[in-house]
Order: structure tokens, then sequence, then C-alpha cells
């Protein structure tokens, strides 16, 4: 793998660092800030709006520029909005610091996966695209946690202002290691969002807010859940989630290799177990054992569905792919907020701490039926090809030889 890979894998350390780490931070910006619990949430969900909607937005803005470029400034916009964080003199400017730092997360994993995947042969894309998101993955086990105690025992501005210096290295090595790779020719905005017209590109997307949905509906409630349910300690979530973290690294790194391989099957099996893990969660909830072991199952099995995802977005919007790829990082953060919802929801309703598990459990099994009926459409839609190519065969004229 190019070392260039290296450069991407630090710019999404910073950036799922800055996403993640905020949740165990809540209570001292809250109490600095003087304002309520729910009150500093909105710096989560003013994060993933800004992931949203910013993906396409920068993605569209950034047409004109080489992609290198586009990702420098990208970790440019992450290193301020993370410096606005860290200095923010009230509640109102440090959200406006992390929807500033929001939209540049989509669109750079979009970008990101795109460059990632031209920096290989064909045949290691997946392999490629996960090796970037490993910097992802591996922030929930190191970034988050460390940003977390720095936060809890020196202060949380140095723990945004940490972030910011990753995001200005994530930026040098951008500069100094990815190789200059110009927009292709003839391609524009209009092509970009032809892609939009594709079914499976749809589909594609629609599994990934079902599927990662999935997971967080279960995840955003782990804290209750462990410690009400299963009867951890308060102390026990922070390792609960480095758990959950070393499940996403291996299930990323096992997602990628395999989607190289067998793209598809990887989908059935990666999805249809998730939602059967899931199921089995309210159960497993009740037991230390079985519940840490299924919560890293959970990261596992979830995070095994982002390279295959990603590249089945990459390949059946070919030829226009970045657009497609941004929008569908988008996806991933519109799955979190509709499953935490929809949590949120079963629980006021008063079906208990492990309820959240039935719902992601759906939504995972929902993303299962979708990848088949892909497939099956993918299978209708080449028969007629097929048949069109051997009838330009027969009407071929044979070649008369002298």
């Amino acid at each position: 793998m190019p070392l260039a890979l290296l450069a991407l894998a630090i710019g999404a350390f910073g950036i799922g660092t800055t996403e993640f780490v905020i949740m165990g931070l809540l209570p001292e910006v809250a109490g600095d800030f003087g304002v309520s619990i729910p009150t500093a949430g909105l710096l989560v969900t003013g994060y993933a709006l800004g992931v949203v909607l910013g993906a396409p937005l920068m993605t569209v803005l950034g047409t004109k520029v080489p992609r290198k470029r586009m990702l420098m400034l990208l970790m440019a916009l992450f290193v301020a909005g993370n410096l606005v964080s860290a200095v923010a003199p009230s509640f109102a400017v440090m959200l406006i610091g992390r929807v500033v730092a929001s939209l540049a997360h989509g669109a750079f994993f979009g970008i990101g996966s795109v460059v990632a995947a031209e920096l290989v042969a064909p045949s290691k894309k997946a392999g490629a695209i996960a090796m970037m998101f490993t910097g992802l993955t591996v922030a929930n086990v190191v970034g988050v946690p460390l940003g977390t105690l720095v936060g809890q025992h020196v202060g949380w501005r140095v723990t945004f202002a940490i972030v910011a210096a990753l995001g200005v290295v994530g930026l040098a090595g951008i500069a100094r290691l990815v190789p200059e790779l110009p927009k292709p020719e003839g391609v524009r905005l209009r092509h970009e969002l032809a892609a939009f017209k594709n079914t499976q590109v749809l589909l594609a997307m629609a599994m990934t807010v079902l599927g990662f949905g999935g997971v967080f509906a279960a995840i955003t409630y782990i804290a209750p859940m462990m410690t009400h349910v299963a009867g951890f300690a308060d102390g026990s979530v922070t390792w609960l989630l480095v758990l959950f973290g070393l499940g996403m690294v291996g299930g990323n790194l096992v997602g990628g290799r395999f989607a190289d391989r067998a793209l598809m099957p990887m989908l059935y099996v990666s999805l249809g177990a998730l939602a059967v893990v899931l199921a089995l969660f309210t159960v497993t909830a009740h037991n230390k054992i079985a519940a840490a072991v299924t919560v890293a199952l959970i990261g596992a099995l979830g995070f095994a569905t982002v390279p295959p995802l990603q590249k089945r977005v990459l390949d059946q919007a070919h030829g226009a792919p970045t657009l497609a790829s941004a929008v569908n990082i988008g996806a991933f953060n519109l799955g979190n907020a509709l499953s935490a919802w929809l949590g949120g929801m079963v629980i006021a309703a008063g079906f208990g701490y492990t309820s959240p598990n039935w719902v992601g459990a759906a939504l995972a099994a929902a993303a299962f039926v979708l990848a088949f009926l892909s497939a099956a459409l993918e299978r209708r839609d080449a028969v007629p090809s097929l048949a069109a190519a051997d009838g330009a065969r027969a009407a071929r004229p044979e070649s008369v030889h002298p």
C-alpha cells in the first residue's frame, strides 16, 4: 500500500477523534458554559447535520479543484473549526466551530476514498479504502479515550487544540505524500449528479443508512444499558467503548480485504450476522462477559460493511464517483441520527434500555434484504446486456480472407 494512504489515515484519525470525543466531554463543556447537558448535546447533533449537509456542498464547490488541493483545503477547514472550538468564548461560538469542522468530514472521506482507490491496482481498491478508514476506527480505540482523559483532567479546550494539531500533521502529510491527481477531464457537476439516477447507487446508500444505523441504535445507549442492565460501573463504559473500537478496527480491515474478492457475499455475511448479533444483544446485555463480547462483535460486523459499501458506490458511480462517494459518508451520519432518535423513542415508550437493540436488528435486517434486492436487479439488468452483445456478434459479417 502506498505511503500516501498513511497521510489520509492521519487525517481520518483526527476527524474521527473530534467527532466522537465530545460525547465524553459534554459535562465539562456544559459546566464551563453554564448550559444543560441536553443543550450541550447540540454539539453532537450540529456536527452530524454539518456532515450530512457539508458532504455534497463541499464536494460540489471542489468540482473544479484538483483532488489533492481539495483534500488540503478540507484539512485546513477542519483545523480552523477545531481551533475555534478550543478558544470559543461562548457556547454559540463553539457550536459554530463544531459545524465548521464538520463541513470537512464528508467531503474528506468521499474524495479521500476516490484518491485511495486510484493509488492502487483495481484488485486492491477496497483494501486501500479500508486503510484510510483505519484512521477513523483507531480514533475510537486511542484518540477518543485519550482525548476524554485529557479533557477531564487538563481541560476540554486542550483536547480540541490537540485535535487541531493532528489536523496540521494530516495536512502536511497530504502535501508531502499524496501525488498530484488532477480531476479527470470531461467530468462536470451534471455528470456527478447523474450518478444519483442509478438505482444501484441509491440502494447502496440506503444500505449504508440502515446497516450502520443499526449499529448506532445500540451503541448510542450503551452507557445506560451497560450500567443499569449488565451491572457495570460507570467508569467501565470507557473500556467497553475501547472494545467497540477494537472491533471496528478488525472489521474494517477484514471487510476491506474480502470486499476485493467477493463484495456482495461480504455484505450478505456482515449485514446478516449484524442483525442476528443485535437481536441477541437484548439477551447478552444481562451478562457482563457476554455483553462485552457482543459490543466488540457489533463494532466488527458494523464496520465490516463500510469498505464494501463505499466501494459499491464507487463502482456503480463509475466515471463520476466523487459526489456520490461523499454523499455516502453523509449517509452514515444520517443513519446514526435516525437510529439514535428511534432508539430514544422506544426507551421513552417504556420498553427498557435493551429495546434499541431490536431497532438496530430491524434496521440491519432491512439492509440485508436490500443487498439481495440490489444483487437481483444487477443480475436482471445483466441478461439483456449479454443478449445484446451476443446479437451484435451474430450480426457481424464474417471476415473474408483472400
